[in-house]
Parts: C-alpha cells; structure tokens; sequence
C-alpha cells in the first residue's frame, strides 16, 4: 500500500506504517538465507580485490597508484550513498530498494569482470559501491520486520556474524580465486549469489505492507553530502600516499571537506525534510550506541589492517598466509553467535558489550609485547581470543543502537550508523597506517644512533653479519634496525588500540534500557 505526504511536512509528521513487522513470509529460514547471502556478498566486495590489485593492474595495463581507485572508488560512492538509505526506503519501500539494489549490484559485478581498462574497472567499482549502500541496513531492517521480537537479537546476531567473517574471507577467497583461476571471477562469483538472493526475497517478501512516500528531494543536502563525503573520503584514502599535508591535491581536498560538511550539517538539522535525517541523534540510545560502534569498530578496523601488513612487512609472511594466521578470529563468531543471539538479551547489554571489550583490550596487549621471533601458532591462538570479544560485540551494540528509535527511523538510523562507522574505519586505517610509518622513523633514527660503527665490537659484527663483506654486513644491519623499529611501532599503536577498547565501555554506559531492536509495527516499513 502507498500514500503521498506533503513535500514539507518534516519526517516525523506521518502516522507509522502498517504492522509490517508483523509479516511472517511463506519461509523464513529462506527469506533470511536470500538476506543473509546478499549482505555477505556486499561486504566482501570491499576486501575481496585487495590482494588482486597487482595482477589486476598488470592485465588491464595500469600503474600501482591507478589500481589503488578499484578499493578508492568503492568506498567513496559506497560512503555517499549509506547516508541516502532512509530516504530511498522512504521514496521506495525497503522490499524494492533491496531487490533492485541487489539487482544493479550484479550488474555491477559483471561489469566489472568484463572491464577492458582501468578506467572501466574504477567505473563499474563506483556503481558498484554505490548501490550496495544501502543494502546492508535494508538488510537490517527487514529481518527485524520479519522475525517476532523474542528472536530479533538472534537476526542481529546472525547480521553480525556475517559483517565479521566477510571481511575476514575476502582477502583469502580473493587471493585463492585469482591464482588458480582469474581475477575477472572474484566479481562473477556474485551474479549467481545475488541474483538468486533478489529472486528468493523478492518472492517471500511479495505482499509485505509497505508505505512509501514523495518526499521533496533536497538538493542542497545531496550536493553538499556527494562533495564532502567525497572529497573527505578521497583524502583519507590518498593521504599516506600524497605524504597528507605536504601535498597541494590533499590540502584543496581537506578545505572543500569542511566547508561541504559543515554546510551539510547546518543545512540537514534546519531542514524540514532533509536527505538525511541527522535529528535521529536525539535519541540516547542511538547517540550512545554509534559512539560506541565507531570508536570500537575503528580499533578493530585497525587490528585487522595492522596484523596482516605487520605479517608480510615484518614476518615475511605471503599474503594467502598471512590470511591464514589472522582467519581464526572468524572461528568463534561463527560457533557462539546463535548463541549470543538467544541469550544476550537476559543480561544487561551493557554488560555483554562491556565484557567483549575487555577481551578485545587484552589480546591488543598481548599484541604489544609481540616481537620479531614471534610464531605462526601464538599469532593465530590471540585472534582466536580476540574472536570470543567479537562474538560479543557487534550484537549488543547493534541492539543498542537501535533500541530507542521509533520504527520506521530503523532503516535511516542503520543506514547513518552504518555510514559513520565506516568513514570511522577510514580514518581509523589512515590515521594508524600514519602512525606506524612515524613511529618506524623515529625509532630507527633512535636505533641507528645506538649503533657505533667505529667501535672495533661493532665493526666486527657488521662483518659477521656480511660473510666478511663490510657493505653487505651494513645493508644487513640497515635491515635489521628497520624490522626492529617497524616493532616497537606496531608494539605502541597496539597499547594505544588496548586502551581505546576499554575507554568504549564508559560510552556503553552512557546508554539507557531497555534494549529492545524494536521492529515493532511499521518498522522498517519504507515510510515516516
């Protein structure tokens, strides 16, 4: 069913939408199957072409710093459209959004399998980012609408899961597709996936009451939101690379960022319909749970960009084994989170966040005493520990979160929430790839000073370390104070991640029960 508002009537003007919550499908195991897999699909799209892009640029002819833009692309129109999500299920009804978003993101996926050039590839991956936006809070919003509210956390918990091992998977499955097959299959993997997960929702789903609207379309909010988000996320992805302020295309980025945004905001929060309904922040819960969110997520965005480059830079590791040492974080979320999902909601949410942080604080100070010598089985049994504090953490958070919002808020709240926690993550990468890189000057400045090599003891040992040839024996040194200063960085950046996670569980408290992702009549029902 579908009825029109008034282009200026502000969001919170219209009556809730009918029982959609209330819809049970013909199959809900199938319906969530069809979700679940589309979600699963989008999310390792952001990971999977990482360890392909040097075979990608040798076949389609292109430079190291063009095959940055296939990861650049994606997460820049991907960061534009998040935002959009509560104003295209407003304009749509989430059933349609997901379908046909799941639709053009294969149509996405074939094209770029077929791209001929770079400039085809970085193309198809901004469409591709882009409607996939919107797809994992639609995703969050309809399997709320379709489970009763007793097993609601266990759909979060399952969502969880799946934004868990994804990113984990993508590097491995990416590395194993392109050696043995080609690079063009880790985008047709997707076509049968999504189209079957559009088919399987679309039909179970058919029916499910939904109040769609007109709203007026605000284009100052969506200009001001493409040019900011974009220059804003351009520059973090570029800015280790440009040497950031040091460069004259990252400083013209930062200026037009700020303005953008801070036009945006002012323009969003004094419209009465805005593209983006930042007002959701009245509510605590949501306040509270996406501070949370981010902070934790981009520490733990920054474990799993840490470990991996740590491995191969320092280690020598390979990347497929590096994947393997760093996969057993994936482990326990799998084993734990049914029940995470059917029995967190008898304790305090708080509590079960809070604990998932200590867990998470103390395998980064494990991490912290890691040094040089440090083996393949110690290395995968702290992400094993670290995925007990995983299991833990995304659900209750999520539920938080979401807890406080009115129904039909679910899907623009999952989509704004969803939105700041990845240009967190962004952040999060740019800030501790910087970081590290600052550190290892330091202290190999620090380390090399130590070093005397006009004492006949350390003139000897540099001809140990040579096989009696004194330049090999210097290069040899040189090395080895870069693997030792390359340590003591990534030692300091995992004590400072350690005390970020416990710093999250004072914000934890600052929210309010009850907890309950609601759901409720007209949740996620595509209107205001």
């Amino acid at each position: 069913m579908s009825s029109d508002s008034a282009a200026t009537n502000p969001p919170a003007a219209a009556a809730p939408a009918p029982a959609a919550a209330g819809f049970a499908p013909p199959n809900r195991a199938l319906t969530t199957l069809g979700l679940t897999l589309a979600s699963f699909m989008q999310v390792l799209d952001m990971t999977i072409a990482n360890v392909s892009l040097p075979t990608i640029a040798g076949n389609l002819g292109g430079s190291s710093n063009q095959a940055t833009w296939v990861i650049t692309s994606f997460a820049v129109s991907n960061a534009i459209a998040l935002p959009l999500t509560g104003y295209f299920t407003r304009r749509f009804g989430e059933r349609k959004l997901f379908v046909w978003a799941t639709m053009a993101f294969v149509i996405a996926s074939l094209l770029c399998g077929l791209a001929t050039s770079m400039n085809l590839l970085v193309g198809a991956r901004a469409l591709q980012g882009f409607v996939a936006g919107p797809m994992y809070p639609v995703t969050q919003a309809l399997l709320l609408s379709v489970y009763p509210p007793n097993k609601r956390g266990q759909a979060l918990a399952l969502l969880a899961m799946v934004t868990v091992v994804a990113p984990i998977a993508g590097p491995i499955l990416g590395g194993w597709i392109t050696d043995n097959y080609s690079w063009e299959w880790i985008f047709f993997i997707n076509v049968p996936i999504g189209v079957f997960a559009a088919m399987v929702v679309g039909a179970q789903l058919k029916g499910r009451p939904e109040r769609t609207e007109k709203p007026r379309m605000d284009y100052v909010g969506l200009f001001t939101l493409v040019l900011g988000v974009g220059a804003l996320q351009t520059l973090l992805d570029l800015g280790n690379e440009q040497d950031w302020f040091h460069s004259t295309e990252i400083v013209v980025l930062a200026v037009i960022s700020v303005i953008a945004l801070a036009v945006f905001v002012i323009w969003e929060l004094t419209d009465k319909d805005p593209i983006v309904d930042l007002r959701l922040f009245r509510h605590r819960n949501f306040r509270a749970g996406t501070i949370a969110m981010v902070a934790a997520y981009s520490a733990f965005f920054s474990v799993g960009l840490m470990v991996p480059l740590w491995l191969q830079r320092n280690l020598g590791y390979t990347p497929i084994w590096a994947g393997f040492a760093t996969a057993p974080i994936g482990i326990l979320p799998v084993i734990l989170t049914p029940f995470v999902g059917l029995y967190a909601q008898r304790f305090d949410l708080r509590w079960v966040a809070s604990l998932a942080f200590v867990f998470m604080a103390a395998t980064c100070f494990m991490r912290s005493e890691f040094n040089t010598l440090v083996d393949f089985r110690d290395i995968a049994l702290v992400q094993l520990f670290q995925g007990f504090g995983v299991a833990l953490f995304f659900m209750p958070v999520l539920t938080i979160l979401l807890s406080d919002l009115e129904p039909h808020e679910i899907a623009g709240g999952s989509g704004l929430a969803t939105f700041v926690r990845t240009l967190g993550g962004s952040f999060a990468a740019s800030i501790t790839t910087w970081y590290w890189n600052e550190r290892t000057t330091v202290h190999y400045a620090h380390l090399t000073e130590a070093v005397q090599s006009t004492q006949p003891s350390d003139v000897a040992l540099v001809g140990q370390l040579g096989g009696g040839n004194t330049t090999a024996g210097l290069e040899r040194l040189s090395q080895m104070i870069v693997q030792q200063a390359n340590q003591i960085g990534f030692n300091e950046i995992f004590h400072i991640l350690g005390w970020l996670f416990i710093f999250v569980i004072a914000v934890v408290w600052f929210a309010k029960p009850p907890f309950t992702a609601k759901g409720g009549p007209g949740a996620a029902a595509g209107g205001h």
